[in-house]
């Protein structure tokens, strides 16, 4: 059985009426979603923004809301999410896109979803309605129950509405390549920029040592940036064109590179590791190393037992998590203990309508 409710009233009453639900959006990292012995809540009709106050940087919307659709209302105001929220071409929802918390590359300079959700509205296990946080930035009362529910996979309660900080776009962005001889160097190279006081608003890093650089900003501003990095890099860099730079943004935040039958895996990580967890990987898998290097995203073939890559991840004591593909499982590798998650669990789901957390 599903539940596709239209309203808050028909998500308290799917709640009530079952005995475990897993709710679902744009079902863009399918892995997620896939949850058998449960019915699924499919959230993609409770959508629409209810409240935007571009003077304020403000926006409010229904979890089944497209990230799409709210990206392209901040975009008439010259606002933006400056963390480029992952799969947004594909269909994903802002419910999804928190209880997923995904960043894309534009979280290094600005922070990512932590920083920009203010308040929730949700469901929770007893089919309560509940609200956290609220609709201004600055507001410190009480406790942070948005930021639990950040990544939570759906796992604590069901969300219905969403509150978000959003920032002026800039008027113009710019790309530079910067090559590398190896990996190691590249790795150098990008920690030395991460370091500097040059403020990309994104840091790739290829897998052959290649990094992609963003920029934002005034036109005036960021060629004088740009030639002041390429100074100091000794003149090592190449400037990519708007559409080049466009293509390439657009593959990171929609994960093209990887094909749809490759398993797509986050790995969190800290940039010091890069070249011990790439020496094991070289042969298996493709991979990026995004933010400045503390995420490495991996495209697994399907015809390589995806145990093999839990097993390594768990030796190099590392958690990984399954966005998208087949695999009997979502969380592998070494994942912390928090007893203090498995308390919230109980708190926010005693009867256990929603997945366990493992």
């Amino acid at each position: 059985m599903s539940f596709k409710p239209i309203c808050v009233e028909g998500v308290v009453q799917a709640v009530r009426g079952s005995s475990g639900l897993y709710p679902s959006g744009g079902r863009t990292k399918n892995a997620l979603v896939c949850m058998e012995g449960y019915e699924s809540l499919d959230l993609t009709d409770l959508s629409g923004v209810t409240d935007y106050d571009p003077a304020e940087y403000v926006l409010t919307a229904k979890a089944g809301t497209l990230v799409e659709e709210a990206q392209e209302m901040l975009l008439e105001k010259g606002q933006y999410f400056p963390f480029d929220p992952p799969f947004s071409e594909a269909g994903s929802t802002l419910g999804g896109m928190v209880a997923c918390g995904l960043n894309g590359p534009g979280a290094i300079r600005y922070g990512g979803l932590r920083d920009f959700l203010i308040g929730v509205s949700f469901v929770d296990g007893a089919g309560n309605f509940l609200k956290g946080g609220g609709k201004v930035v600055k507001n410190a009362a009480g406790f942070d129950l948005p930021k639990f529910l950040i990544g939570s996979l759906g796992r604590f309660a069901v969300l219905v509405e969403l509150s978000f900080k959003v920032f002026p776009r800039p008027r113009v962005f710019q790309s530079l390549r910067i090559e590398s001889k190896n990996l190691s160097s590249g790795i150098e190279k990008m920690l030395k920029i991460a370091g500097t006081g040059w403020e990309p608003d994104a840091l790739e890093l290829m897998s052959d040592g290649t990094i992609i650089l963003r920029l934002g900003g005034t036109k005036k501003a960021l060629t004088e940036r740009l030639n002041k990095i390429l100074g100091e890099l000794g003149g090592n860099g190449e400037v990519l064109d708007e559409h080049a730079a466009r293509d390439f943004w657009q593959e990171a935040t929609a994960f093209s590179w990887a094909s749809d039958d490759e398993i797509l895996i986050k790995v969190p990580l800290p940039p010091q590791r890069i070249i011990e967890i790439d020496s094991l990987l070289h042969v298996c898998a493709k991979r990026r190393y995004a933010n400045a290097g503390n995420v490495a995203w991996l495209a697994w073939p399907t015809s390589d037992p995806i145990v093999e890559l839990d097993e390594m991840l768990a030796k190099a004591d590392l958690p990984g998590l399954v966005l998208r593909g087949k695999a009997e499982k979502a969380n592998i590798g070494s994942w912390p203990k928090a007893s203090i998650m498995e308390d919230v669990k109980k708190a926010f789901d005693p009867e256990g309508k929603f997945p366990p957390l493992s």
